[in-house]
């Protein structure tokens, strides 16, 4: 009996529902006039959100501006092995350009033959280059300069060297490899 009494008041109230969203802002808009009712301006709240939120961004970008000047103003290794001997660096340039071509001649002379002296080679040479770090690093630290000076000279000459050996003894097996396979043709 209750039921059917609901349905009534639902049939007779049918096409008088308001179904339409609210309009846009309206959370807002509504929000507003309870805290005007309550002595607060809502305008005030959105200004102090607006400031709290304009301070921290502002601190933000503060502290980023910062860091990345500190970082940008500590100079690198090579600058300031620059700064100590620039001849130093024109040097490291050109043995730099040497040791590369070398390392690129070494790869396209691998072959399975050949593939266990040249991964023992570039072990040797990563071991040359953290020693010349190393020898970097002393410089920095001020150590005997000119004594540094000639020991990185030298290490540049040992991975030259050692290179170029390697190369050689490639070269040796491809002829001994021609050597025989003109042996085993006969």
């Amino acid at each position: 009996m209750e039921n059917e009494n609901i349905d009534r008041l639902f049939d007779t109230l049918r096409g008088s529902f308001d179904t339409e969203a609210p309009k846009a802002g309206h959370e807002f808009r509504f929000l507003g006039k309870l805290n005007a009712s309550k002595g607060l301006a809502s305008q005030e709240k959105k200004n102090k959100f607006g400031w709290k939120s304009l301070a921290i961004a502002a601190s933000i970008a503060l502290l980023c501006a910062v860091a990345v000047g500190l970082y940008e103003s500590q100079p690198t290794l090579d600058q300031q092995v620059a700064e100590i001997s620039p001849e130093i660096s024109r040097s490291q340039l050109y043995f730099a350009g040497l040791i590369e071509e070398q390392v690129k001649a070494l790869e396209k002379e691998s072959t399975p033959q050949t593939r266990r002296i040249i991964d023992d080679s570039m072990v040797q040479l990563r071991k040359l280059e953290t020693d010349y770090a190393q020898l970097e690093q002393d410089l920095i630290k001020g150590g005997n300069s000119k004594l540094l000076l000639s020991a990185m000279i030298t290490n540049f000459r040992t991975r030259i060297d050692l290179l170029q050996d390697v190369l050689d003894k490639i070269e040796s097996i491809k002829n001994l490899k021609s050597y025989d396979d003109t042996e085993t043709t006969i």
